[in-house]
């Protein structure tokens, strides 16, 4: 996260609002919600993740093991558990 100073960015009216609040200290200004992405997104990390949990669940539908599918996914067999029982 960068430093942005307020007086570069904000209008001098909003900073005497805000020096009401908080002087001299760093505040974080929060995304708005609409804007979240969920971890991954952007980076194809999620895909992969719900891709592999996607396999996994029509591996053990098709009949493996969750010792079996732990092994192969090298994750732990609660892990396997909580994946195949995910909505």
């Amino acid at each position: 996260m960068k430093y942005v100073k307020a007086t570069e960015i904000l209008p001098e009216d909003l900073i005497v609002e805000i020096q009401k609040y908080v002087q001299g200290e760093t505040i974080y200004i929060p995304k708005q919600k609409t804007t979240y992405r969920k971890w991954g997104t952007l980076s194809g990390g999620r895909k992969s993740i719900d891709d592999r949990n996607a396999d996994i669940k029509n591996a053990f539908k098709s009949g493996s093991t969750f010792n079996q599918l732990a092994a192969e996914y090298f994750l732990s067999v609660e892990t396997v558990k909580k994946i195949v029982y995910s909505k």
